[in-house]
């Protein structure tokens, strides 16, 4: 069932959210020691988020679109007294005295949060290896990774331990993992979605966007977790704009480019089965009604150096507030230049180090 049949059940009555949540629990039960798509599943906040939905149900409130579905969190987004890692042992214990602007709105619409799941440390990685709590394995092949950084939220919803979830997306750490765990996976806009509590690696480029196994599901939360935020100064000064209205629509007299730089037949790197996916794509789309038009942009070759100058100096303005003083656990040292560097030495991983 997906996110949006799962919430029309619930607020006719069809389904209570308690028996949804038991539902997704018991499947974390039965296979998160082999995923381990999650650092911390938040099972007596769910309960209790679940039952207050139920309740108010019952007593004839009208709850929003998201209202008794599971939704898990990527756990470098801020939940307030809930613990908030970033997969580093660095920040081992702290815990948010605010929620993020995201994690607010999934509040407004009702959604049920199960639980923080595993990343890339502070999001720099491309395959959820890079946890201080461990990998987390692709549901489809767990020997295969699940791609990352945003690979625990990814392979939530691909096991079935959420209809729903989020990730962040610096270079590829939403799309990526849902090509990998055959997800729908967006990253929107920036500023359209609040950054607010998320916590940076390079804020020129960070957004949080969701993971669904449909279209439709992936629009249901874009648009519940859209919209102007005041305490994010990159926020889009604009209305969210209505996803679910237009998918009726079609494909027909779109314009669709396709790089040839990206996605040509003999580009280095790109396998077959990709061309031939992205070959029939076409056709589909061509079928359809839309226009597909192959382009050359020359300058996107520099697109990956251009990142690797961008992130790492952002990354080391972000990272320069892990100090040993205000967030996490402290490494003693003879002095405070000596203390700071023992912290970051012990705190960070090899690939935030290299960073």
């Amino acid at each position: 069932m997906s996110a949006l049949e799962l919430a029309a059940a619930i607020r006719s009555g069809e389904r209570s959210a308690v028996d949804v949540l038991e539902e997704h629990l018991a499947v974390i039960d039965a296979r998160e020691d082999e995923i381990h798509a999650f650092n911390l599943v938040m099972v007596e906040q769910a309960r209790r988020e679940a039952a207050d939905v139920d309740a108010r149900l019952a007593a004839g409130e009208e709850l929003g679109p998201l209202a008794g579905v599971p939704v898990a969190l990527k756990d470098n987004m801020c939940t307030r007294g809930v613990p908030t890692t970033c997969s580093s042992k660095i920040l081992a214990g702290w815990k948010p005295p605010y929620d993020a602007t995201v994690v607010q709105r999934l509040a407004a619409a009702g959604a049920v949060i199960i639980g923080k799941t595993n990343m890339d440390e502070f999001a720099m990685g491309g395959s959820t290896e890079n946890s201080a709590f461990g990998p987390t394995r692709n549901p489809l092949d767990t020997s295969r990774v699940p791609g990352g950084s945003s690979g625990g939220s990814a392979a939530a919803v691909a096991a079935g331990f959420a209809p729903l979830s989020l990730g962040s997306d610096t270079g590829g750490s939403i799309r990526q993992p849902a090509a990998l765990c055959g997800l729908v996976g967006v990253k929107p806009t920036y500023g359209r979605v609040s950054r607010y509590g998320l916590v940076a690696f390079a804020s020129s480029l960070d957004q949080i966007g969701p993971f669904a196994a449909t279209v439709a599901d992936a629009a249901l939360l874009l648009e519940v977790i859209s919209g102007h935020d005041p305490l994010d100064s990159t926020s889009i000064a604009e209305p969210a704009p209505g996803l679910l209205s237009v998918l009726d629509q079609g494909v027909e007299g779109l314009r669709i480019g396709i790089l040839d730089e990206l996605s040509g037949h003999g580009v280095e790197g790109i396998s077959p089965d990709v061309l031939a996916r992205l070959d029939a794509a076409v056709e589909a789309l061509t079928a359809a009604g839309a226009t597909v038009e192959r382009a050359s942009v020359p300058a996107t070759v520099y697109g990956l150096s251009a990142y690797y100058v961008i992130a790492p100096a952002e990354a080391s303005s972000n990272l320069s507030r892990y100090d040993g003083v205000r967030f996490g656990p402290r490494t003693d040292g003879a002095t405070t230049n000596e203390m700071m560097m023992a912290t970051r030495t012990e705190g960070f991983g090899d690939e935030v180090k290299r960073r």
